[in-house]
């Protein structure tokens, strides 16, 4: 991989990270319920609101991992032996966040509230982009070698 490919990959990276984490920072602010509500209030009162910064967690791990990945390739021809444990990292941290989105959509749908379809909606769209990256990350992990070698039997010469 050429290094001015790896290096704007990786400002990607970095870019989606910072945006997500601006993104779960500011969101609270200007939900409808804590538009006039106190930082206090906003923070420390919602346990919905601290069990989505615990579900981003297998989010970033994941970011990190590919950003790490890109890294080692940047240099070399191709990917290095830690590909495989990387992309196997990124395939449980997707298929993570995709249990925290659904026992989040469980909160959503026995909450008293009437308004379940955008938040229904909104962790199906999360999910399904979840799948698709745990998915591509298993069978990138089945086309790269496992790291292991894996040795041929010898044939005995006379």
């Amino acid at each position: 991989m050429k290094k001015s490919t790896a290096i704007f990959i990786q400002a990607v990276i970095v870019l989606i990270g910072v945006g997500a984490a601006a993104f779960l920072l500011w969101e609270p602010h200007v939900e409808g319920r804590n538009a006039h509500a106190t930082l206090f209030d906003i923070y420390f009162k919602d346990p919905f609101l601290a069990y989505a910064y615990l579900g981003s967690t297998p989010f970033f791990m994941a970011l990190f991992q590919a950003f790490k990945l890109v890294g080692h390739a940047k240099g070399g021809a191709g990917l290095p032996p830690e590909a495989p444990k990387a992309l196997r990292t990124i395939r449980y941290c997707a298929l993570a966040l995709i249990g925290f989105v659904a026992l989040g959509e469980v909160f959503i749908i026995l909450s008293v509230s009437d308004d379940r379809a955008g938040g229904v909606f909104m962790g199906l769209l999360v999910a399904s982009g979840s799948g698709l990256v745990a998915a591509a990350a298993a069978r990138l992990g089945r086309i790269l070698p496992s790291g292991e070698e894996k040795r041929l039997p010898r044939k005995e010469t006379e």
